[in-house]
């Protein structure tokens, strides 16, 4: 565009001075014969108000042809200040024309702008061209990539359709499928899938075992409340069917204190169970301030009432109190069963010791003894429900057997509490340990010298 408004502004001084070989012939346009002027050049003589007053377009091996008025009128208007302008003559096409006014002689060219629309049309078909091309080749390469890039999520999708057909519902829990190494590479978006999916597998893994391992509780729970239930159950209907075959099949005496007494083991049985099954439903237990040395206190001397034959001790801080916020009888239940279980599972003449302890945060309960110690294969499930150590701590007597369920009720009251107990044993030393946090407790410089007394 830029030469071809050259050669229109070379073309239109080139005119106006041959025109001005003839200033008084104001309609004259033989400078159009002239060699050198190229076909389908136009041109045209105006007058100071802009009227074409004659024009002519040169052809090829011919004499330039006048222009009909259709076309001279498309040439209206034009201001002779030499800029280049665009107009679409009827017939022959859009030019690039220009009018110049020299001393009084104005002059309009113009060349046609086929050779430049040509060019321009072809130039967009090339872009055209080479644009679709390219987003062609550019296409192929970004679905190449791409799916080369999806390779590792399309694998994790594989891999979670196979999981989603794993028998999980009949107790298959092991050996699901996880998503290879190569694709849980935390730099990419598909590796961070793949990893979560995996930790999903085994996060549902492991809840698959839990649920597994608390059904298999569940029914060894059953099936030892059933057992336990059944045998002073049996007692009560042995001796109940001998009195009603006569009294001298047995004596009513002994037959109603043997049911007596195989019923309150009965009661005592179930009243544990409701306990454990308000506890894991969470019900909010009472709330109020209990000092615990005086606590234990009591269920120490209430176990030497019990259990005569052992030695008692307590050991208690001797400035101030260990309070807790608490439910008392509950608190209460915890030591007192932490006394029957070393009453019960140790031979005479064992030392049992009680302990209360303060910290700024806490207060702690412990119990101890110098028995033959827990198996160590039963310490991991001492805390559970129907767990007992029969085949190697000595038991006081078969009426005085535990049902199993005493340190499964102190673990409970304790967690409710919102302590935490713990246990360690070897033969010759056994020690429980209850912590609680506890409010109103001595200030942490405050020293606790113990004191060990025999009761």
């Amino acid at each position: 565009m830029g030469d071809l408004d050259d050669r229109v502004g070379n073309a239109v001084e080139r005119n106006a001075a041959g025109a001005a070989l003839h200033p008084e012939l104001t309609r004259d346009l033989t400078f159009l014969r002239e060699r050198g002027r190229p076909a389908g050049m136009l041109a045209a003589r105006t007058d100071a108000r802009g009227d074409i007053l004659s024009a002519a377009v040169v052809s090829q091996d011919a004499s330039p042809q006048p222009l009909t008025s259709a076309q001279r009128a498309a040439l209206q208007g034009i201001t002779p200040d030499g800029a280049p302008r665009t107009r679409t003559v009827p017939g022959l096409g859009t030019y690039r024309v220009a009018a110049l006014d020299a001393d009084g002689i104005r002059i309009l060219t113009g060349l046609p702008m086929d050779d430049v629309r040509d060019m321009i049309d072809g130039l967009v078909e090339v872009e055209t061209a080479v644009a679709a091309l390219g987003l062609t080749a550019a296409g192929t390469v970004c679905a190449v990539v791409v799916r080369r890039q999806l390779r590792p999520l399309r694998r994790v999708a594989a891999t979670a359709a196979e999981v989603t057909h794993a028998p999980l519902g009949r107790g298959q829990v092991t050996g699901l499928t996880r998503v290879p190494d190569r694709d849980t590479d935390p730099g990419s978006e598909a590796g961070q899938i793949g990893a979560a999916l995996n930790r999903m597998i085994d996060h549902v893994e492991a809840s698959q075992a839990e649920a597994r391992r608390s059904e298999e509780r569940m029914r060894r729970f059953l099936a030892d409340a059933s057992h336990e239930l059944r045998t002073p159950l049996a007692s009560i209907v042995g001796y109940a069917e001998l009195m009603n075959r006569g009294a001298d099949r047995v004596e009513s005496g002994l037959a109603w204190r043997r049911v007596n007494a195989e019923s309150a083991r009965m009661r005592g049985l179930v009243e544990d169970l409701l306990l454990l099954a308000r506890l894991d439903e969470g019900r909010p237990l009472r709330s109020a301030e209990v000092d615990l040395a005086a606590l234990v206190a009591e269920a120490v001397w209430d176990a030497r009432a019990a259990g005569a034959d052992h030695v008692w001790q307590l050991e208690l801080a001797p400035d101030g109190s260990a309070l807790v916020l608490g439910d008392a009888a509950r608190l209460r239940r915890v030591a007192a069963n932490l006394l029957a279980n070393a009453r019960i599972h140790t031979p005479a003449g064992t030392t049992v010791t009680a302990t209360v302890e303060t910290t700024p945060t806490t207060s702690v309960i412990r119990v101890r003894d110098d028995g033959p110690g827990i198996p160590p294969d039963l310490l991991p499930t001492v805390f559970e429900r129907f767990t007992r150590a029969d085949t190697s701590r000595t038991r006081a007597g078969v009426l005085e057997g535990g049902s199993g369920l005493g340190l499964a009720i102190v673990a409970a009251i304790t967690t409710a509490h919102g302590g935490r107990i713990d246990v360690r044993s070897t033969p010759g030393h056994t020690e429980f340990t209850v912590e609680l946090p506890g409010p109103g407790l001595p200030p942490a410089d405050s020293p606790l010298r113990a004191r060990t007394a025999p009761v």
